[in-house]
């Protein structure tokens, strides 16, 4: 049996060695306010991607605030003056760091990316990552790359599968012959492997290569060439003060599967573009950006919660707070995360930024009634009452008015017994 397999284990191994090192030649950058046709290849993922949008454009997830809308807009148009008209970009209310362009120029930016973002540069540096996808047609090389792999090996697999149910018929015994599948479905297995991380591994140069277009074209338009670094190095922090250890350790581990690079490798990358790049770039107006997302923060800031990673939160609102704006809102959101993490001690925690948030003008009403949740909880009835009589008063519409009113009866009734 060994004899009759090794010649054809040897030639299937080095078709497959032939076939995951072929790739189809890259696609040439896009022409300005072209359509493909409809019979190409990319002409289907073009019907596809409008599909997409259209899902996108009647989503309930899409943010339809017009200043928003029109600021995005506006930094796109900034970076890609050439795709005026070909390039859309939706606002979508997602707790994730996350941008994506498909081919047809429908493109979507995510509220958790607006949330960590911090000016309008590091924004710019993003949104001009993806131009540089759509403008070298990226998605288009994927897919052909990916058909063209799949397609060879799948005729690989059959193969291998018709090599093997032979050989297994004149092994003369049950036993080689199930040797022999098993070490056919080991091979198909290897070969799916091996199709994947050259595919995957094939993305990672179009992130690599869209970073540095990106910043090219944020340069360009006048951006802080040190924008991209900066941004990153905050996700890093962020993703290293995650409340779990899986999401602890992604940034330091490099599998077949991740098609960007290892964050500190990009970092360092964007840092040598930007040591080699004159400094002309207009002084970073991080309150003019503020003032864009700030209708949104509280919203965004109570999606974010909802994921549950609070150590994630916890930092995040501590590097917006170190703007110096939005005190009170971002002190509320800060005990909030301890409230709804309820660690040790994250209660007291939690009251006592209660509490804070209330010295600030722009303290969520909210405040006071969860402030007096928790000192009631805590046993403090004095300053439970203190609160709930402050929150009814400053909103004397509260829904839960009857509620509130019901626990300052029972305060009442047990201080006079």
């Amino acid at each position: 049996m060994p004899r009759v397999l090794r010649p054809r284990a040897k030639g299937l191994a080095l078709l497959a060695a032939a076939v995951l090192a072929a790739a189809p030649a890259g696609a040439q950058p896009r022409a300005p306010h072209l359509r493909p046709a409809e019979t190409s290849d990319e002409g289907g993922i073009w019907a596809l991607s409008e599909k997409a949008e259209l899902a996108a454009r009647q989503s309930s997830e899409r943010n339809r605030d017009p200043a928003l809308n029109a600021y995005v807009t506006g930094v796109v148009a900034k970076l890609a003056p050439e795709y005026q008209g070909d390039i859309r970009v939706y606002v979508m209310d997602r707790p994730f760091f996350n941008a994506q362009m498909a081919p047809n120029g429908y493109g979507e930016v995510w509220s958790g990316l607006l949330l960590r973002v911090q000016s309008e540069d590091e924004l710019a540096f993003v949104l001009g990552h993806e131009v540089g996808h759509f403008a070298e047609n990226h998605s288009i090389e994927s897919f052909r790359t990916l058909k063209a792999r799949l397609g060879a090996t799948m005729a690989l697999q059959f193969a291998v599968a018709a090599v093997a149910m032979g050989a297994a018929v004149n092994a003369g015994s049950t036993q080689g012959a199930n040797d022999i599948m098993r070490a056919a479905g080991a091979l198909n297995d290897l070969l799916y492997l091996g199709q994947l991380a050259a595919y995957f591994g094939y993305s990672r140069e179009n992130e690599v290569e869209a970073d540095g277009l990106g910043f090219k074209r944020a340069v360009a338009a006048g951006y802080d060439p040190a924008a991209g670094a900066t941004l990153w190095r905050a996700l890093i922090a962020e993703t290293g003060a995650s409340s779990f250890k899986r999401v602890r350790d992604q940034e330091a581990r490099a599998n077949i599967f991740s098609t960007h690079p290892v964050s500190a490798d990009r970092v360092k990358a964007l840092d040598d573009l930007a040591a080699k790049t004159p400094t002309k770039a207009r002084a970073t107006d991080r309150k003019a950006y503020r003032a864009v997302i700030r209708p949104h923060l509280a919203a965004w800031l109570k999606d974010d919660l909802r994921r549950r990673d609070y150590g994630q939160s916890l930092a995040l609102i501590d590097r917006l707070a170190a703007e110096g704006e939005d005190q009170g809102l971002l002190t509320f959101y800060r005990a909030e995360a301890y409230r709804q993490r309820r660690g040790e001690g994250d209660l007291d925690l939690a009251r006592k930024a209660y509490a804070q948030a209330g010295t600030y003008p722009d303290a969520p009403i909210a405040a006071w009634r969860s402030l007096g949740d928790l000192a009631l909880q805590a046993g403090d009835r004095p300053a439970a009452k203190s609160a709930y009589e402050t929150y009814l008063a400053r909103a004397p519409q509260a829904q839960d008015r009857w509620l509130v009113e019901a626990s300052l009866k029972k305060l009442s009734e047990g201080s006079a017994t």
